[in-house]
């Protein structure tokens, strides 16, 4: 059900199943190593392309968490996935892979926890017993469309973010009162926000604005506190992004711990690897929420969590017109089942 101007409830709690991550060799480098469950030693993963790369990366993360599920993919109804290259091609043909009923969808950055969104939707008022939905990315693939190609070697500013070479999935189904599994129990869908900027190297600053704007609609739509939450997590703002929207929830009359207040893209790499300000895609948010955050949730570092997954919705056309960057985010609020 509707809640406020623009959230949903959902009072029967879809549980998260179970999930599945792959990722690329860059990321098996970092911090979250443990969390994955397939790892590829290079970028190709044996295909002629790196966006056919990207594909295989949707393809195992989806199989992988129906099979962690211990189902089959006639068990599940649809698959909702999305990624960032034109025309969600990688997710579409991984969709012709895997043969489910499909609903493709581009959220940019956000299209992780707009997928998530969905599927919980769907499964709340009984339009199916099992869903996946998932989001992925790659380095390669996504620089050489947005920016240049990874050959060319360009140099990147400090506000310049990695593309996350990976693709997160999870297996959600209807409720039937199970304890100890995270359950969906509600999410807040944003509005595009346009603030004029048209720095495609500073994503963070770009989509800071929608990141607090949606933030700020959850807690009013729901009448929370932050307190609420162990845990508010941002997709991929990194670094100058994390920074702007914890100032400008400040102004919006939000008390957020810092603490508390974390983001996937500082939260997958090392503070050694050369990724500047942080992670970035759209794979960032989806490998590290269905990777790591759920695992930490199982083991009962946090009990709720909103998860706010930021997109700039810009394309190579809209870049090479002299658009500015419209952005987006979507927030969903996990929780332990108890």
């Amino acid at each position: 059900m509707r809640k406020g101007k623009q959230s949903w409830i959902f009072p029967n709690k879809p549980v998260i199943v179970s999930t599945g991550v792959s990722v690329g060799p860059f990321e098996a480098s970092g911090k979250l190593i443990a969390d994955f469950d397939i790892i590829h030693d290079d970028l190709w993963m044996g295909e002629d392309s790196y966006e056919k790369a990207q594909r295989v990366l949707m393809e195992e993360a989806a199989q992988t968490a129906i099979q962690k599920g211990n189902k089959t993919k006639n068990d599940v109804q649809f698959f909702i996935a999305g990624d960032l290259i034109n025309q969600i091609t990688p997710s579409s043909m991984a969709a012709r892979t895997i043969q489910l009923p499909y609903i493709g969808i581009f959220g940019a950055c956000s299209t992780s926890m707009e997928g998530l969104a969905l599927a919980s939707f769907i499964l709340n008022y009984n339009g199916a017993d099992y869903v996946v939905t998932g989001a992925s990315s790659h380095n390669a693939a996504t620089e050489k469309q947005f920016r240049y190609p990874t050959e060319y070697g360009g140099q990147k500013p400090p506000t310049a973010q990695w593309t996350v070479t990976g693709a997160g999935a999870a297996l959600l189904k209807k409720n039937e009162n199970e304890k100890g599994l995270p359950v969906t129990t509600s999410a807040t869908i944003g509005k595009v926000i346009d603030l004029g900027m048209t720095d495609p190297y500073n994503m963070g600053g770009a989509m800071a604005p929608a990141a607090a704007d949606t933030i700020t609609a959850h807690f009013n739509d729901l009448s929370l506190d932050p307190s609420y939450y162990d845990l508010i997590l941002t997709g991929d703002l990194a670094k100058i992004g994390r920074e702007i929207t914890f100032e400008l929830l400040k102004k919006n009359g939000l008390n957020i711990e810092w603490e508390k207040f974390q983001d996937c893209g500082l939260m997958i790499y090392k503070d050694d690897q050369p990724v500047q300000a942080g992670a970035s895609g759209a794979g960032c948010s989806a490998t590290v929420l269905y990777g790591h955050i759920l695992n930490e949730m199982q083991k009962g570092t946090y009990k709720k969590v909103l998860v706010v997954a930021t997109g700039a919705l810009l394309s190579p056309l809209t870049y090479q017109q002299n658009e500015s960057i419209p952005c987006i985010a979507h927030a969903v609020s996990i929780e332990m089942n108890e």
